[in-house]
């Protein structure tokens, strides 16, 4: 008996059957990750960033002042930022990332900036912790203000 002339029982390949695995868990993790809709009134806009707060490019014009609600704020999901406006001409930054466990926060409403995960809550004046299970507030991102525009220091 020859090696060409052994067949093993019928089924899949490995390769096959790690493959499909793999697809499937990104379908997954795609499916886990939100569709960038928000029915609370939420503001969500995108960037151009390599996932760090700021995108790493420094500088970066986020958006002009006229865009970030007076009492409420923005998300820059893709630059993991929020740009909040808790005083008229006031304007705060702070990262998107929840510090309970790594979601993005995704709304700003009522004075608050809202993580869907596991529902806390942070201020828009200084990113402490208003409710839910965070413990730490969300760190501030260094930005400046100039003319209309808020950029990334």
């Amino acid at each position: 008996m020859t090696s060409a002339s052994i067949h093993p029982a019928s089924g899949p390949a490995r390769r096959t059957v790690v493959a499909a695995g793999a697809a499937g868990l990104a379908l997954a993790l795609t499916a886990c990750g939100g569709s960038g809709s928000d029915t609370s009134g939420a503001v969500e806009d995108g960037g151009t960033g390599d996932g760090a707060p700021g995108g790493g490019t420094g500088g970066g014009a986020l958006a002009a002042t006229a865009d970030i609600p007076e009492g409420g704020g923005k998300v820059f999901a893709d630059r993991k930022v929020v740009v909040t406006q808790p005083a008229p001409g006031e304007f705060k930054a702070f990262s998107a990332v929840c510090t309970h466990q790594g979601c993005a926060v995704k709304s700003v409403a009522d004075g608050l900036i809202h993580c869907p995960c596991h529902n806390s809550a942070f201020s828009i004046a200084d990113g402490s912790v208003r409710g839910g299970p965070a413990r730490e507030p969300l760190p501030a991102v260094p930005i400046t203000v100039s003319g209309d525009s808020v950029r990334l220091a």
